[in-house]
């Protein structure tokens, strides 16, 4: 039980994560509509409180943690990353959120200490 326990600790659970990211969105923007004069503020405070949350699951992770945030208005958006890693231990995820006006895309990267 304990192997199993330990093994756990060390492994990027996506759920998890996913859970800490869409409580964050919606913490911050929740029902707002885009404005642009916000969105730095928005932006910083998703990171922050992704990280906070991270870091209180109490795993050996570095972590890294990217927010775009996008006005709805017809333009195209494309992202890509690649990582070189242990693929056992590390992960990241990625969250699409939008509403009727913006658009925001947190990703998460987890790398095993």
């Amino acid at each position: 039980m304990d192997d199993f326990q330990n093994a756990e600790e060390l492994v990027f659970v996506v759920d998890d994560v996913s859970n800490i990211v869409k409580e964050a969105i919606e913490n911050t923007i929740g029902g707002s509509s885009y404005q642009h004069n916000k969105v730095n503020q928005w932006n910083s405070n998703v990171v922050e409180q992704c990280l906070n949350q991270l870091t209180k699951l109490n795993k050996p992770f570095k972590y890294i943690v990217t927010c775009i945030m996008m006005q709805k208005n017809g333009a195209g958006l494309h992202t890509a990353s690649s990582c070189f890693w242990d693929s056992n231990t590390d992960g990241s995820c990625t969250i699409r959120w939008e509403n009727k006006t913006m658009y925001c895309i947190v990703t998460v990267f987890g790398l095993a200490i």
